[in-house]
Parts: structure tokens; C-alpha cells; sequence
């Protein structure tokens, strides 16, 4: 009698078949590119994914700045921190943020996305955002990818 196993990938499969993207986040919607960048660095789009296993692929976002969002999120959505000292809480509204820090925008979506723990930190790791429409990373040869803004 043939028995069926269920497969899993190891570190080293998932290492050997790791790609880099780069998207153009320009006219995006916040929530669904980063939910489709998510899904990327996590490897749910290929066929050896193991949820304990790193197996996703290296993104880069470009043009952090121009991303688009929905209703009146640009002056009411709210990123918050504390210092944990006294007085130590800070607020800055999406607009401000986005003017400050675009990277931080994409980053913080899409960590609220993955996993959060020690293989949530190493995915994370696997995103490159930049604000402007350049990058650093030619050398690790990029293949373009559309993301649909539907």
C-alpha cells in the first residue's frame, strides 16, 4: 500500500529558489499592495510553501511617496509610539508620515501582515522600500512586477 506524504520544504530548498522583485507602488492602495507584498516575502505564491519555513522572495518598493489611499485616511489614520517614559506618547497623522518617512509607511502595513515573531523578523528583512523611483539593487538583477491596484 502507497502511503502519501505531506512535503516540506527545508531552509536550504527555500534559499535556492529565492527571486527579487521590484514594484512600483505609485497610485497603489496601501492595504492591497502591501497584503500582495505580504504574500510575497512569505512565499504563500509558490508551490514549496511551508508555514514555518522562510521560503519567500526579496521585494523592492519604489516610489513610497506616491502611494494612494481610500476616504479621509491621509489626515485621520493615526501611527502612534511610546517612548515608555512619561509624556513619552507620539501620534503623526498618514500625510505627515508619508512627508517624513514613506518607508515606514509600507514597512509597518506590511508587518501588521506577516507573522510576528523570530521568522516574521527574518521575513521582513526581505523588504526593500525606498521612497523615490530608485534603488540600490541592480545588481541582484530585479524582475519587474505588476501588482494589481483592483
Amino acid at each position: 500500500m502507497k502511503r502519501i506524504r505531506t512535503y516540506s520544504a527545508t531552509p536550504e530548498e527555500a534559499m535556492k529558489s529565492r527571486k527579487w522583485y521590484v514594484v512600483d507602488a505609485q497610485g497603489k492602495t496601501l492595504g492591497r499592495l502591501a497584503s500582495q507584498i505580504a504574500r510575497l516575502i512569505m512565499g504563500k505564491h509558490k508551490p514549496i510553501y511551508t508555514p514555518h519555513v522562510d521560503c519567500g522572495d526579496y521585494v523592492i518598493v519604489v516610489n513610497a511617496q506616491k502611494i494612494r489611499v481610500t476616504g479621509d485616511k491621509m489626515t485621520e489614520k493615526l501611527y502612534q509610539r511610546h517612548s515608555m517614559y512619561p509624556g513619552g506618547f507620539k501620534a503623526i497623522n498618514l500625510r505627515d508620515l508619508l512627508q517624513r518617512n514613506p518607508e515606514r509607511v509600507i514597512r509597518q502595513a506590511v508587518w501588521g501582515m506577516i507573522p510576528h515573531g523570530r521568522l516574521g523578523r527574518k521575513m521582513i528583512k526581505k523588504l526593500k522600500v525606498y521612497g523615490g523611483p530608485s534603488h540600490e539593487h541592480a545588481a541582484q538583477k530585479p524582475e519587474p512586477l505588476e501588482i494589481a491596484n483592483a
